[in-house]
């Protein structure tokens, strides 16, 4: 019977080990195995989705936005408790080897928690053996400690530099954003020989996001402060920017942007593929939506294909990437992107404020001023 309780211990370690060793320090996909960390989000992640869609807006938000902070949390402490369960199997199954001698298993997890966080009371006194279980015990602990916590902080850079880009897509694209309000904020500042740089630095984000994400998952499910606001929404904002230049507006530059569409449609099909979701609907343009955009953008100074070559251009490039899009969507319970915005961007707020100190330096306003003075009594 003992020596069934020390292999099953054993056999905990090694599966927790293994889990720590493929979630914190192997930085790519790890292959089809039992792995703890995958498991418990994955068994986490559904009632927890279906319970924050059932709340109120606000509330909303907030629960899908603490799901990847505390599932990070909550597999600390899986991964800690399932050490002490080990070590706590092979201590009692060397009850004799420790003085005084243990009687039940609870004093086993006890000693095993005591060498796990090296707290070293010293009323257990190890002997032979028992030495170098509490001494794994204790090296196990600080591994664990150090490596997640370097891996906090690693995810932490990556989430970070993920949103700074969906920062700045934001401020020209509106929020949720749109690739056709993208376009008309480039050619409305006067900033198009600029776009060309900036798909470029767009390409190098996404494959950041992909590289990032594809060896952290737990990546995907940190969300945006804003709620209208995500990295999905974003690059489907830069994918329908980009598949607009290529089958709408006539460019002659178009290069960056077909490299940008095929490293787009590359991370959503990854990302589907890894987290094994099912197919969803094409998130729809149609043709008078289509026509509403080819006239905004001529009406910036775009010079356009023909209007039947580019529709048909369009769905095609389109639809490479809309459904996974729109898997991704349903299945993090995010914002899709808008296609096409109507209202101008409100003025700068610097902008605003200049003019209102135009307006109070002006004759009429001090005119105005005067006039609703009281005299001192």
């Amino acid at each position: 019977m003992a020596i069934c309780e020390a292999i099953f211990g054993i056999l905990i370690i090694f599966i927790v080990a293994f889990d720590v060793f493929q979630a914190v320090v192997v930085p790519r996909r790890s292959p089809r195995t039992i792995r703890i960390s995958s498991l418990l989000i994955r068994l986490c992640w559904s009632p927890w989705r279906r319970l924050s869609l059932s709340a109120g807006k606000k509330l909303r938000e907030y629960l899908l936005g603490i799901f990847a902070p505390l599932s990070l949390m909550l597999l600390l402490a899986v991964w800690v408790m399932a050490l002490i369960f080990g070590y706590g199997l092979i201590l009692y199954a060397l009850q004799d080897s420790i003085q005084p001698k243990i009687q039940d298993f609870g004093n086993a997890l006890y000693v095993a928690g005591t060498s796990l966080f090296t707290l070293g009371f010293g009323d257990f006194v190890p002997v032979g053996i028992a030495r170098l279980v509490m001494l794994a015990a204790a090296g196990s602990g600080l591994a664990v400690m150090s490596l997640v916590i370097s891996f906090l902080f690693s995810l932490y850079s990556s989430f970070q530099s993920r949103e700074i880009v969906v920062d700045l897509i934001e401020a020209r694209a509106g929020s949720p954003p749109s690739g056709v309000m993208l376009l008309e904020t480039y050619a409305r500042l006067k900033i198009l020989d600029q776009l060309p740089h900036d798909i470029g630095n767009w390409e190098a984000w996404a494959a950041e996001i992909l590289e990032s994400h594809r060896a952290y998952p737990i990546l995907s499910f940190f969300r945006s402060t804003s709620a209208d606001d995500s990295w999905i929404g974003t690059l489907g904002a830069m994918l329908d920017a980009c598949t607009l230049l290529l089958t709408t507006v006539k460019n002659e530059h178009c290069g960056r942007a077909y490299l940008m569409h095929r490293m787009g449609c590359r991370i959503l099909l990854d990302l589907h593929r890894l987290f094994q979701l099912p197919p969803a609907d094409i998130l729809e343009v149609d043709r008078e939506q289509f026509e509403q955009s080819r006239v905004s953008l001529a009406q910036m100074g775009f010079v356009l294909e023909d209007a039947e070559s580019a529709w048909l251009g369009f769905v095609d490039m389109h639809s490479a990437y809309s459904s996974l899009l729109n898997t991704l969507v349903q299945y993090f319970a995010t914002t899709p992107p808008s296609w096409f915005h109507h209202a101008v961007p409100a003025p700068h707020p610097l902008v605003r404020r200049l003019d209102q100190k135009t307006v109070s330096r002006s004759p009429s306003s001090k005119i105005s001023r005067s006039k609703s003075r009281r005299p001192f009594s």
